[in-house]
Formats: structure tokens, C-alpha cells, sequence
């Protein structure tokens, strides 16, 4: 054997063994996990939730859920003609019976019943409606904030539960400037502390940064950026996976959740990473869900568990088409359910997510997806019982 074909089989000796040992210790890890007694949430699709819409009425981009008190749940959508394929506009069109979009936020109670409609431009200029509304919150008082990540939208809207027009938090057709403290820059999602105090914005899609304003008045309060740097809209901050972490948000910043224990924890969607901050800005940690997803990213949205230690998030993953079940005290990712498809219980871009009282999880899937999927709390099992995949009944699956 010549020495370069030694060379070439020591090479691949070592590699393999590299590999098998690499291989042994995450079976080791998994394995691990799943004896050590973990005991995680499980969850089934309701098929029937929501009941059928009136008024041959249809959704768009389904782009923001929240629960309230009573256990309603908000959605927003896009309702603009350019979300529609022309067939679906057939009523508008007088082409065919079907069908009319719906108007942009919608009230269903638990049991998925249409309580209420409302929202869009107005035409007396009272405010200005996103050019692509984004994210909705439910405040304690009731009232109803929304988003916008279009062209233009540096605001965010407050209305009450009803629809009617509250305030204007920011200053419309501004571009961006993470460092401003007038206006933001296509804001993803707002969500308001246990105390009702403080909405915390991520801001977003133009702008890269976490601001927080007073819920009571809209005054702007601080920002920060990733790890808790000066946000620094030149700096370069790109992500390649297996490479260092880059020091300012990649963005979208997609999500800022207070969780009862005061801490805010942050989407960094296309950085694959949720980082998480003290209320006044002060870095804590960060962990990674799905680390070699690229394009679009995987940390959308989180919603945390109902029991009083908050113990697990879930993630929407819009990019890998399922939710994933984290620690929330050590950030890693237990299991994931869902994949992609049409069909109840899998997805087409899990957008957003938000949980009820009961453990319930709701879903909301945008680009073609166009809809809101419930997810029944089922209890807890072993991780090692977990099965992935479309969250069916076992029994339902071949």
C-alpha cells in the first residue's frame, strides 16, 4: 500500500471514530434527557376550532394571536386585496359565491365562536392603519395594541376591546433609527408586563432593538440592543451558523415577552437565538433553537407554560414549519410537534403563539398559511413517551 493510500485510510479511520464518538454522546445526551425524569406538556389539535366564519368571510396572513382574561382570543390578519389569490375574492368580484375577506382583528371565545370584528383604514384620517399590520396585545384594562411592519409603519395603534380608536404610540412615516426615541421602525409584536405598567416593543424589522414604553400614556421609556449594547444600525450583523454570535440583533426582532419573574425574553429570528434581559436591559443568557436554520430563522414567537413557574416555552418556528418545547430555565429545546402540511395539527409558517388559562396553545400561520389553529393541553408525560410529528391522537395515526 502506498503512503498516500495510508494516509487517506488513517485520515478516514479518524474521522469515523470522530464521528462515532460525536454520535455516542448525543445518543448519550438524548438518552440522558429522556431518563432523568423529565416530564414535559403534550398537546393535540382541536380540528374543529375555530367554528366556520359568517358572511362567507376568509383570512389572510394570519400575523398575531393573544388571549385575554376570559379566555377570548384575538387574532389579526391582513385583509388587503393583494393577500388573495383572485379566485378566493370570487363574492367581491362578482365572479362567484365565495368568498370576502374578513375584517382585520377578530374576538372568538373559547369554544372558537365569532364574538366580534374590526379594524382598517377609517376615513375621517382619525389614525393611521399599518400598511401591513403586525402582532397584536391584549392589556389588562382591555384595550387592544397593535403593530405594523410595512412601509411607513414607525407607530403602533391602541384601541379598546370594542374597536374604538384610543392613541397613537409613535410617530408614522419614519424609516429607521434604532437609536430614536420618537418613532420606531416596523414593529413586530408588543406584549405588556404582569403589571400592566410597561409594553415592550420589539422593534423589528427595520429597526433592531427592544423599546418599552408606559402603557397608561405611550411615553417612551428606553431601549437596548443585543446583549444589551447601543443598538448600531451599520454594524455588521450577520449570522452564519458555527460561527461567533453577532453582537447587535440580526432581526427581525421578533418578539420581547415580560415572564412573571421579570425577566424579557427576545427573539433574534434570523440568529436562530432568544436572548434574555433584565427589564432594565441588563443581558442574563441566550440559547439557540434550531441553530442551522437559515433564511428566515427559527425563533418567531414565544408563548410561555400556564403553571406558576412558567417551566416551558414555546416556540413558533415559522422557517422549520412546528412549535418547539423548551426549559425555560436552561433554554434547550425538549421536543417539537407539528411539520409541514395543511392538514389540522401541522403548519404552513407557525407565526405566531399564545397560550389560555387552561394550557391551551393557539397558533396563527401567515403566507399561505391563513389561518389559527388551536392546540388542547392533553398533561404531562415522560419525554421518553413524547412522540413528534403532527400533534394527532396516537390512535388516529397509521
Amino acid at each position: 500500500m502506498t503512503n498516500i493510500k495510508k494516509l487517506l485510510c488513517a485520515g478516514f479511520l479518524i474521522v469515523s471514530l470522530l464521528a462515532l464518538n460525536l454520535g455516542q454522546e448525543i445518543l448519550t445526551t438524548t438518552a440522558s434527557a429522556a431518563n432523568n425524569g423529565q416530564r414535559v406538556p403534550i398537546f393535540e389539535v382541536d380540528p374543529f376550532w375555530p367554528q366556520p366564519l359568517p358572511n362567507k368571510w376568509i383570512l389572510g396572513r394570519t400575523i398575531g394571536v393573544d388571549v385575554d382574561e376570559r379566555d377570548h382570543v384575538f387574532i389579526v390578519h391582513r385583509d388587503s386585496d393583494d393577500m388573495f389569490m383572485t379566485q378566493e375574492r370570487g363574492l367581491d368580484l362578482g365572479n362567484s359565491q365565495c368568498c370576502t375577506a374578513a375584517p382585520p382583528i377578530l374576538e372568538f371565545d373559547a369554544e372558537g365562536n365569532l364574538i366580534s370584528s374590526w379594524g382598517g383604514p377609517t376615513e375621517s384620517g382619525e389614525y393611521e392603519w399599518p400598511a401591513s399590520n403586525h402582532g397584536i396585545e391584549i392589556a389588562a384594562n382591555g384595550n387592544i395594541w397593535i403593530g405594523g411592519n410595512g412601509s411607513g409603519d414607525s407607530h403602533v395603534l391602541v384601541f379598546t376591546r370594542e374597536g374604538e380608536y384610543v392613541r397613537t404610540v409613535g410617530e408614522p412615516g419614519n424609516g429607521r433609527d434604532s437609536n430614536s426615541t420618537t418613532h420606531f421602525s416596523r414593529v413586530a409584536e408588543i406584549a405588556i408586563d404582569r403589571s400592566g405598567t410597561e409594553a415592550y416593543l420589539a422593534d423589528g424589522y427595520m429597526n433592531k432593538r427592544v423599546a418599552v414604553v408606559d402603557v397608561a400614556t405611550g411615553a417612551f421609556k428606553r431601549y437596548w440592543g443585543a446583549y444589551g449594547n447601543r443598538p448600531d444600525d451599520d454594524a455588521d450583523n450577520s449570522y452564519v451558523p458555527g460561527e461567533a454570535l453577532p453582537q447587535q440583533f440580526t432581526g427581525p426582532v421578533h418578539c420581547a415577552e415580560p415572564s412573571n419573574d421579570d425577566l424579557i425574553y427576545v427573539c433574534d429570528r434570523r440568529a436562530d437565538r432568544i436572548q434574555v434581559f433584565r427589564p432594565d436591559g441588563t443581558f442574563v443568557k441566550e440559547g439557540m433553537v434550531a441553530p442551522e436554520t437559515l433564511a428566515m430563522g427559527s425563533t418567531w414567537d414565544i408563548a410561555f407554560s400556564q403553571d406558576s413557574d412558567q417551566e416551558f416555552i414555546y416556540v413558533a418556528d415559522g422557517s422549520n414549519m412546528k412549535v418547539h418545547i423548551l426549559d425555560r430555565d436552561s433554554l434547550e429545546v425538549l421536543y417539537s410537534f407539528g411539520e409541514g402540511g395543511r392538514q389540522p395539527g401541522m403548519f404552513f409558517s407557525p407565526h405566531s403563539v399564545a397560550t389560555d388559562s387552561q394550557g391551551n396553545i393557539y397558533t396563527t400561520e401567515t403566507y399561505e398559511g391563513k389561518r389559527v389553529q388551536k392546540f388542547l393541553y392533553k398533561g404531562m408525560t415522560p419525554l421518553s413517551n413524547v412522540r413528534e410529528g403532527a400533534a394527532w391522537p396516537a390512535a388516529e395515526i397509521n
